[in-house]
C-alpha cells in the first residue's frame, strides 16, 4: 500500500490520462461528423452523376438499335402505391405531352429534381419523363408564382438566367 502522496499523484494522473481521453474522443467525434458530412456530399454527387449516365447509356442503345423519338411518347404501364379509382389499363393509352429544351434547361430540372427531397429517389426514366413533361412559362417581374405554405399541385423549377420557369 502506498503513502496518501502516491496515491494522489497516481489519481492526478489517472485524472490526466482521462482528459486526453476525452479530448481524443471529442476530436475524433468532430472528425467523424466531417466525415459523415463529406460521405453525404458525395452520394448526392454520385445520385446526380448516375443520373446522367444512365440516360446517356439508354440514349445510345436506342439508338443503336433505330429507335426515334418522336414528339409523343406512349406512357409505360406502372404500379403506384397509391389507391386508384380506374383501371391501370386505361393509362397504357396516354399519351405525355414532349416540350423540347435547351441541355442546360433539361440539366436545370433534373438537378432541382435529384436535390428534393421527395422526388430524388424517383427512377431515373421517371425523372426523364418529368423533365420531358416540364414546359416553360415566363412571368414578369415581381410575379407571385407561389408562396410558402401554399396549397398546389404542380412542381416550378426557375432558371434565373432567363427568367423561364417550368411548371409541371
Amino acid at each position: 500500500m502506498g503513502t496518501l502522496r502516491d496515491l494522489q499523484y497516481a489519481l492526478q494522473e489517472k485524472i490526466e490520462e482521462l482528459r486526453q481521453r476525452d479530448a481524443l474522443i471529442d476530436e475524433l467525434e468532430l472528425e467523424l461528423d466531417q466525415k459523415d458530412e463529406l460521405i453525404q456530399k458525395l452520394q448526392n454527387e454520385l445520385d446526380k452523376y448516375r443520373s446522367v449516365i444512365r440516360p446517356a447509356t439508354q440514349q445510345a442503345q436506342q439508338q443503336g438499335s433505330g429507335t426515334l423519338q418522336g414528339e409523343q411518347r406512349t406512357k409505360r404501364q406502372a404500379i403506384s402505391a397509391e389507391p386508384t379509382a380506374f383501371d391501370i389499363q386505361d393509362l397504357s393509352h396516354v399519351t405525355l405531352p414532349f416540350y423540347p429544351k435547351s441541355p442546360q434547361s433539361k440539366e436545370l430540372i433534373k438537378e432541382a429534381i435529384l436535390d428534393n427531397d421527395f422526388m430524388k429517389n424517383l427512377e431515373i426514366s421517371q425523372i426523364q419523363e418529368i423533365v420531358d413533361c416540364m414546359y416553360p412559362v415566363e412571368y414578369g417581374k415581381d410575379s407571385c408564382i407561389i408562396k410558402e405554405g401554399d396549397v398546389g399541385s404542380l412542381v416550378y423549377v426557375m432558371e434565373v438566367e432567363s427568367g423561364m420557369v417550368f411548371p409541371l
